[in-house]
């Protein structure tokens, strides 16, 4: 028999029940498709990952020069991270997933990419909630990271700014919050945050008041299941030189 389903992992968590499964999907040929769910949400699929490639691809070419620093929040299935580990010019990369299951995943090789980044000296991956890190004042992100300003970071946790994993998140997308994240990268450094609604024009001023500047683009993919088109959005912002 031909394989259908397998549930690679199921553990409990402060944030709820998280599953990893693989399937093949018969719509596409039997292509293998790895997916992660928290409770009865649909985190993450491998059949969609153009934006959170797009997500590192972005905001990694808004900055220039060599030696660069990167912060990634939510490691998930990896794509926004290697797709950041593909640009020479990263000099280390610090992924910050609160889910201890999921780093474990890419550490014990159940999800593709994970020999990828743990194979890779360049790239460290930290146990944290990215959320209260971001919001503590100082320069650093604090234990199992570089001490210091990073260049970018790049943000995938939440739905959107106003969808949140879960409601404490809230608290990310706020004047303060924002502005003590700033102040981790350097000047005329990059957010770049992933979402999966259009782009909303009051976190586009929430961005104008804490950065420099910032832009949201659409990301379009195509959706095999409708066989057309879906979109999710990229907001860049750049920190005061």
């Amino acid at each position: 028999m031909a394989f259908a389903f397998e549930e690679l992992d199921f553990q409990s968590t402060p944030l709820g029940d998280i599953s990893l499964r693989r399937r093949a999907e018969p719509r596409l040929a039997g292509r293998i498709v790895y997916e992660v769910k928290l409770n009865d949400d649909f985190l993450m699929s491998s059949l969609f990952t153009e934006s959170e490639i797009q997500l590192a691809r972005m905001g990694l070419a808004a900055l220039g020069g060599d030696g660069l620093d990167v912060v990634v929040g939510g490691l998930g299935l990896g794509y926004t991270a290697v797709e950041a580990l593909e640009n020479p010019a990263v000099r280390s990369l610090t992924v910050i997933d609160v889910m201890a299951p999921v780093i474990d995943w890419h550490r014990r090789g159940l999800v593709p990419l994970g020999p990828t980044l743990t194979g890779d000296a360049r790239c460290a991956l930290v146990q944290g909630d990215f959320f209260a890190r971001a919001a503590a004042p100082g320069n650093g992100f604090g234990a199992g990271t570089r001490d210091a300003r990073v260049h970018a970071v790049l943000l995938d946790i939440d739905h959107s700014p106003s969808h949140w994993l879960n409601s404490g998140n809230s608290q990310f997308y706020t004047d303060e919050t924002l502005t003590n994240l700033a102040d981790k990268i350097h000047p005329g450094g990059i957010f770049a945050l992933w979402s999966n609604d259009p782009p909303d024009d009051a976190f586009m001023q929430l961005l104008g008041r804490v950065f420099a500047s910032s832009e949201a683009h659409v990301v379009p993919f195509p959706n095999f299941y409708t066989g057309g088109e879906s979109s999710c959005s990229v907001y860049l912002a750049r920190t005061h030189a």
